[in-house]
């Protein structure tokens, strides 16, 4: 998928639940341009091209596939809500997606109920 092999993909949940884990234990979010030099660095593979459509979708379904790692323990925490864009203050639109598709969001939220349930899951992984 996204041309990388299974083990490849699995080297990527691991290592960015881990570094997500350590930017939660921290209370400090991160980028999704940090977090693909942290996967670089971490695991060796090649780093996503955000310049390209195909390569930031695949950033999204690693990120889905971290959330789904982690709700097995914390089943209405998305882990994702750490990441942001650089130079921003929200996370992407897959994260609302995602959550919707989880159920933990309402479908066609507002604007402002996109920023508080962000913010909600922000305060729920400070308790980590």
């Amino acid at each position: 998928m996204y041309g990388r092999s299974d083990e490849a993909w699995d080297q990527l949940v691991q290592a960015g639940h881990v570094f997500l884990l350590e930017r939660a234990k921290l209370n400090r979010p991160t980028t999704y341009t940090e977090l693909n030099a942290v996967l670089h660095r971490r695991t060796e593979l090649r780093e996503f091209d955000f310049n390209q459509a195909d390569e930031r979708a695949a950033m999204g379904h690693l990120l889905g596939r971290i959330v789904a790692l982690d709700r097995e323990q914390f089943p209405k925490q998305m882990i994702s809500a750490l990441v942001i864009y650089l130079n921003e203050n929200d996370a992407g639109s897959g994260f609302y997606q995602l959550a919707q598709s989880l159920d933990l969001l309402e479908h066609r939220p507002s604007a402002k109920r996109k920023e508080s349930f962000w913010l909600e899951q922000l305060e729920l992984l400070k308790n980590r």
